[in-house]
């Protein structure tokens, strides 16, 4: 399919009423930033200022904005910074989860904190890119299109080579009903991962290491046909090295002329 499409299906209905929002998210700000460097020799990433606030606001607010009531943000790399940043946060609701001791990785750090989930829907987000909104909340667009009976995740994606920072070849194609399928060595897929999902703690009950990735639950949900997407409409930009903070600036700027 061309890379500026997406699949009618995977577009809610714009006469639906707004989506039951997931009321809880989980924010992965732990990592150490090492791509980052020397920038995050003395921050987190997620504390890196782009367009005027830190990295972990532009996801806050986007949650705040969508009506999500709770974050649950991990902490590892310099955490103290994170923590007091968060204390005069009012929405989302800031629920710490410390991973001083042992960073878990995405997966790892999921399920640390299934007792705060419970057995509903949740949201996830990475902390080194965000997006500019097109014409309605890409949070909500997220959440009408999930359906449990069908999947196990839904990711938010974007187009690879019309997203900002973007410096691999992509992560998944999609089919006409949203299905995503793993990028195949060595072609360009159409479609990035924008750090942005709705995944169910049940997909993460069973598992018994303490420290794990979150790729190969999408992969293992992708060969099982239950992996699917969403096409972000907007401009989604990756701040992935300190030359990307400059190139995300710039578009900003551009979208406000």
């Amino acid at each position: 399919m061309p890379e500026n499409a997406m699949p009618d299906s995977a577009m809610p209905d714009p006469a639906m009423p707004d989506p039951a929002i997931p009321d809880t998210a989980m924010v992965f700000a732990a990592g150490l930033g090492t791509r980052m460097r020397p920038v995050t020799d003395d921050r987190p990433k997620p504390m890196i200022s782009v367009g005027g606030k830190p990295l972990l606001d532009h996801v806050l607010d986007r949650f705040a904005e969508a009506g999500v009531g709770t974050a649950i943000v991990n902490v590892h790399y310099l955490p103290d910074q994170i923590e007091a940043h968060l204390k005069s946060r009012v929405s989302p609701r800031i629920v710490i989860s410390d991973e001083r001791p042992r960073l878990l990785d995405q997966g790892g750090g999921i399920r640390k904190v299934l007792p705060l989930l419970g057995d509903k829907p949740f949201f996830i987000a990475n902390t080194d890119a965000f997006w500019i909104e097109g014409p309605k909340s890409n949070l909500h667009r997220l959440a009408s299109f999930w359906d449990p009976e069908r999947m196990d995740a839904l990711l938010l994606v974007a187009g690879t080579t019309t997203s900002v920072g973007v410096d691999w070849p992509g992560d998944f194609t999609m089919d006409p009903e949203g299905r995503l399928a793993r990028r195949v060595e060595p072609a360009v897929a159409p479609f990035v991962y924008s750090g942005i999902g709705i995944l169910k703690p049940q997909s993460f009950s069973d598992q018994r290491d303490e420290v794990f990735r979150l790729a190969p639950v999408f992969f293992e949900a992708a060969e099982k046909g239950r992996l699917f997407g969403v096409r972000l409409e907007g401009m989604w930009m990756h701040v992935g090295v300190p030359e990307a903070i400059g190139e995300a600036e710039r578009a900003i700027a551009r979208s406000v002329l």
